[in-house]
């Protein structure tokens, strides 16, 4: 079954999620990982310059992270080989060879707040939803790659606060706090999100990759590891 589709839209690529409703919400398991590493196998072999878009319209949820009732049901060779691809996605996510936009159109919780943490614009409803790191009160202590990309966002005051108590902040908190580059009511925010990402493609990727590239050395570093 496929979770999401990738799709060329005006030179951007536009990767819509599509499991959030019938208690999908998006989750993270090994065979959802592994789909968005395909996508990103296809962004990067384009050929020209091009964004990539994160996006899912369900009015509730954008990601509610890892599917921990799959993810129990695991032996230690596959919740292993989990990690090992989720850290992967996330590291080539952040360091993707085009711009990268997240569209947050409802709840990005835990490993889905984590993703959107791994973009370089992040989008979210001014009406709905949360962001949040709940780890603390669930007891799944962050990775080193799951830290650094986290702290990606630039307010480490309110990056302290999330990950240390699992306040969950709303779009407007989020707009406030820096968290979001951007706020916008649910018929607007697809719009917006694909204007900032036709702007962003209209850079020279090579050019644009390296300058956010050397922003993110600690991330490179992960990356290295994880596939030697």
């Amino acid at each position: 079954m496929t979770t999401m589709n990738l799709q060329l839209t005006e030179s951007v690529h536009v990767l819509r999620l599509t499991n959030a409703a019938n208690d999908g919400d998006n989750r993270f398991t090994t065979a959802v990982v592994h789909e968005y590493l395909r996508a990103l196998d296809t962004v990067e072999q384009y050929q020209g310059n091009t964004a990539l878009l994160l996006t899912c319209e369900h009015e509730k949820t954008f990601s509610t992270g890892i599917n921990l009732d799959w993810l129990a049901e695991q032996d230690q060779a596959g919740r292993n080989e989990f990690l090992t691809s989720f850290e992967i996605l996330l590291c080539r996510f952040a360091l993707l060879n085009a711009p990268t936009v997240v569209c947050i159109n409802g709840n990005a919780y835990a490993g889905g707040a984590i993703l959107a943490s791994a973009a370089d614009y992040r989008l979210m409803r001014s009406d709905r939803g949360r962001f949040c790191f709940p780890e603390v009160n669930i007891q799944i202590p962050f990775t080193p790659v799951s830290s650094d990309i986290a702290r990606l966002l630039p307010n480490q005051q309110a990056l302290k606060n999330m990950m240390l108590t699992g306040v969950a902040y709303t779009g407007q908190e989020c707009a406030a706090l820096q968290i979001v580059d951007g706020i916008y009511p649910s018929e607007q925010l697809q719009a917006e999100a694909l204007s900032l990402s036709q702007l962003l493609a209209a850079k020279d990727r090579v050019t644009y990759c390296k300058i956010r590239n050397l922003m993110r050395p600690e991330i490179t570093d992960h990356l290295n590891k994880l596939t030697q």
